[in-house]
């Protein structure tokens, strides 16, 4: 084995494989930077020039995308707060937080680091595994995959602060959104409005970019001012980050082990990973006060995983022939197009091959965090440019990525909504990431409940593996507030310190809050007696949402009651006057065309509200447009006409 595993080293370094290891590192880097694409898209346009060629040289390619993909990624998530993808939307919290205080550097570099050594780190799990994953993976049940999921929504508690009810409430949310489309027991479809587009669910890519994206973008224009509230010392900030990693070296490898575990279960996203590994450093933080609002360590534990998720990832795929993530579902397309069979063969007769792919991605990781980290010092000067500049063009940009979800208009409507509960929930300080977990988790949930209840009956929930997790979700609630607890009677018994005063300060409520809750409350009422003709299967998750949501609601209005109270100012007027634009835009695009409504857009935007010379506002209208054509091009994109051509 050992020989096999030094002799594919060789063949690594031949000029055929590196140069076209070079090539996919460059492709998933562009990939990565352009939010809202991933790796399904990037791996679908090497897949038609596959053909022909040379097996090892063609895995090379593939390897460094998929490898690169999860660190350029950070880009749109430290500087602009746009998760560049799925994987990096929990980078977003802390990442673009840091950025706005002049520290991009920093969270680039950093991020950098860390996904170089997480994938470095997968890539030996994944050496390991080759061994031994076969009985590790296969011991998984849906039962198993359900306490899992129940994991990750245990992190909303962690993530949601002191306003432990708002985050629930925003949690049960996400889960409600997360139930729209067809029930996976049942096959019964759950629209309430009896929307054709809601038929399949909302895209992850149309949420994540809703939740996040549109609330910044919209914050920094009624500022009015750069990305950076303060200047970005970028010389002292790359080496700061790569200092921060140094200090933690037990955070990354712990993230590091969670996403590659993860990673091998099929069906667990990385967006998923994401999550757990930012609450597992929220949950093991003394300090916690930083958190959201620019705290390095939410850099670092997310980035270590993504890239070790991607290379679990590889496991069930080269094992089983079973995709443990969208991206490796397209792989095990060019695997196939290669003529390479995965299963028994890849260990048997492709041992060769087996272990060219695990080089790769380690170097691939090598390879891409190194050309990230020298691109961090320009790149994050970005943040020093006056937003109202950057918005049209950014915007633009996450119109396209909505649109790619499922090439569809009701992708731009259902942005904009989505946009608005994340305005509200921002002004509010609702959590997002709440709202997120909850999407993301509830289809997951349901479908491995159901599996669990019809396959294993009470049983499946008395297995080993149940339990261990069962009780590790005990431990993650329950904790905590003991620690706090006991840091509170530790304090009082020193005579109470300005900290435990600040702890015991008066709840804070504004005007969005009491909408938001007295919102909440009616449309679940209504969505109660929208699905009342749901079967019990059908629906027991929107229901479970929806009492999530009624439960939460009524706990913070009783606690509001209870405890003190200070009523906060929350202001909102030119925040819904930019989502009215956003949504004029939309409309404009359903006129237009998608081209030339963008373009007009961009050139009118930055003429009339960045007043640009009209020199340089053309060739930024010219540069986004042309780049509008080409990703329709590569990507045999259609683009919505608009009503006039028909005309």
């Amino acid at each position: 084995m050992f020989d096999v595993l030094f002799s594919s080293l060789g063949q690594l370094f031949t000029v055929p494989h590196m140069l076209y290891m070079v090539v996919g590192v460059l492709i998933g880097l562009i990939v990565g930077i352009i939010p809202g694409l991933g790796g399904i898209a990037g791996m679908s346009l090497l897949l038609p020039f596959l053909y022909g060629m040379e097996p090892s040289v063609a895995l090379g390619m593939l390897m460094g995308l998929v490898a690169v993909i999860p660190t350029g990624d950070t880009f749109a998530s430290v500087l602009l707060g746009i998760p560049g993808s799925s994987a990096s939307q929990a980078t977003v919290v802390d990442g673009f937080a840091l950025a706005k205080k002049g520290q991009a550097a920093r969270a680039l570099s950093s991020a950098f680091l860390s996904s170089m050594i997480g994938g470095l780190l997968g890539a030996v799990v994944l050496t390991a595994f080759i061994l031994i994953a076969r009985p590790v993976v296969l011991s998984f049940s849906s039962s198993e995959l359900f306490m899992l999921t129940l994991l990750g929504l245990s992190m909303v508690a962690v993530l949601s602060g002191k306003d432990v009810f708002k985050g629930i409430a925003a949690c049960g949310v996400g889960l409600l959104v997360g139930t729209i489309g067809m029930a996976p027991a049942t096959g019964e479809f759950r629209l309430p409005l009896e929307i054709d587009y809601l038929y399949d669910g909302l895209p992850l890519v149309v949420v994540g970019l809703g939740i996040f994206a549109l609330p910044e973008i919209i914050d920094l224009l009624v500022k009015r001012g750069a990305i950076a509230e303060q200047p970005c010392h970028l010389g002292k900030g790359w080496k700061e980050g790569i200092k921060d990693v140094a200090k933690r070296p037990g955070l990354v490898a712990r993230c590091a082990g969670i996403g590659s575990l993860m990673g091998t279960i099929p069906g667990l996203a990385g967006s998923v990973v994401d999550w757990l590994t930012y609450g597992h450093a929220v949950q093991s933080a003394k300090d916690k006060s930083q958190f959201g609002k620019g705290d390095i360590r939410g850099v670092i534990a997310p980035e270590s995983a993504n890239n070790a998720c991607a290379c679990g990832a590889m496991v069930p795929t080269l094992l089983f022939g079973i995709p443990g993530s969208g991206t490796a579902a397209v792989f095990l397309g060019g695997l196939l197009l290669l003529g390479l069979q995965p299963g028994v063969s890849m260990l048997e007769t492709n041992l060769d091959l087996t272990y060219t792919i695990i080089w790769s991605l380690a170097l691939a990781n090598i390879l891409g965090a190194a050309l990230c980290l020298g691109l961090a010092r320009p790149v994050a000067s970005l943040t020093r440019v006056p937003f109202v500049i950057l918005a049209p063009l950014i915007t633009i940009l996450i119109l396209f990525a909505a649109y790619q979800a499922t090439r569809s208009l009701g992708d731009l409507f259902a942005l904009g909504i989505i946009g608005a509960i994340g305005v509200l929930f921002k002004q509010a300080n609702w959590s997002r990431p709440a709202f997120l977990i909850g999407f993301v988790l509830a289809p997951g949930a349901e479908a491995y409940f159901y599996q669990a209840a019809q396959f294993q009956g009470a049983e499946a929930f008395m297995r080993p593996g149940v339990l261990i997790i069962g009780a590790l979700i005990a431990a993650s609630l329950l904790l905590p507030p003991l620690r706090s607890y006991l840091k509170k009677r530790r304090q009082a018994d020193e005579s109470a310190t300005h900290e435990l005063q600040e702890d015991v300060a008066p709840l804070a409520l504004g005007v969005i809050d009491v909408a938001l809750l007295g919102s909440l409350l009616a449309v679940a009422g209504y969505m109660w007696w929208a699905f009342a003709d749901l079967s019990m299967l059908g629906g027991i998750m929107p229901r479970l949402a929806i009492a999530i949501i009624v439960a939460a609601c009524v706990l913070e209005i009783v606690r509001t009651v209870i405890k003190p109270m200070k009523w906060q100012i929350q202001t909102l007027s030119q925040q819904l006057l930019w989502v009215a634009g956003f949504f004029a835009l939309i409309g404009s695009v359903m006129v237009l065309g998608f081209l030339f409504a963008a373009a007009v857009f961009c050139l009118g935007f930055l003429l009339v509200v960045a007043r640009m010379k009209p020199v340089a506002a053309v060739g930024l209208s010219a540069g986004v447009t042309l780049f509008l054509m080409g990703m329709a091009h590569m990507l045999t994109l259609n683009y919505p006409t608009g009503m006039l051509a028909g005309l």
